[in-house]
């Protein structure tokens, strides 16, 4: 068995993280004991509370392969409507520093 692949005894298959600003995205393809396959799609975000420490506050999704070509279609369209539709963010305003001109540095 590829060691990449090799099951673990929660049913663990295989997992990819992808770290998006202050979130991460974990891609987990977990076995049921039937050993039919499945997904999870975890968002984790760091969160500190008043006293300084901090949790993780978590949002799964648990997608079936008999689902995975509908959840595509919709995922798809959406971003697609997102990339055709949402306003162009405003230009960022220019920072302090890049007005200094080489004359005013003496």
């Amino acid at each position: 068995m590829n060691d990449d692949f090799e099951k673990n005894d929660r049913g663990d298959l295989f997992s990819k993280p992808v770290r998006a600003g202050k979130r991460t995205y974990f891609f987990d393809v977990k076995s049921t004991r039937g050993n039919d396959y499945y997904l999870t799609i975890t968002e984790s975000k760091k969160r500190f509370s008043e006293d300084g420490r901090f949790t993780f506050e978590k949002h799964k999704i648990f997608l079936y392969k008999e689902d995975f070509d509908k959840f595509l279609e919709g995922l798809n369209e959406s971003i697609q409507h997102i990339r055709q539709h949402a306003p162009e963010p405003p230009p960022s305003a220019p920072s302090a520093s890049s007005d200094v001109q080489f004359e005013d540095l003496g």
